[in-house]
């Protein structure tokens, strides 16, 4: 009897330790992108703090990515290759380069349909000690990084 007690108190013990534990964000990078994040700001050239807007990066674990930005009114943002009307959204399939540290957006789908979809936008990551993840081109012409924070 004792050593069934205490081989359910075990069970039990495990199983509360791994409900309680929050979902570990170790293992391989493509595994700790997974998930939904929030925008916390985008530096680009031009770009003022006040102008930031609001957004939403998706990975899912079957490889799958969507990206939704508004940006604010005030902002008045210029309609380009990714914007239309102060909204950017796009959607697709992606692949990580853990060597490189990279990861490519499939595009399937995007409110600028013309220019973007059928389109693979290759970007550098770099995920951070404070849990952020940061994306910037991979194209040496374009001077931009976008900071995101898991939910």
């Amino acid at each position: 009897m004792t050593i069934l007690a205490a081989g359910v108190i075990t069970v039990v013990g495990l199983l509360t330790a791994t409900v309680a534990q929050p979902q570990s964000r170790t293992g391989g990078d493509r595994e700790r992108l997974i998930g939904a994040w929030h925008l916390v700001r985008i530096d680009a050239p031009g770009q003022t703090r006040a102008a930031q807007p609001r957004g939403i990066l998706i990975y899912t674990r079957d490889g799958h990515v969507s990206v939704q930005l508004m940006y604010p009114e005030a902002a008045h943002a210029a309609d380009n290759e990714y914007v239309r009307g102060g909204y950017e959204a796009s959607f697709g399939s992606y692949e990580v380069d853990e060597a490189s540290h990279t990861v490519t957006h499939h595009v399937q789908g995007s409110i600028t349909r013309d220019l973007l979809v059928g389109r693979d936008l290759r970007r550098v990551y770099q995920l951070t000690s404070d849990g952020h993840l940061v994306i910037r081109s991979a194209n040496p012409d374009e001077h931009w990084s976008v900071t995101w924070e898991h939910y």
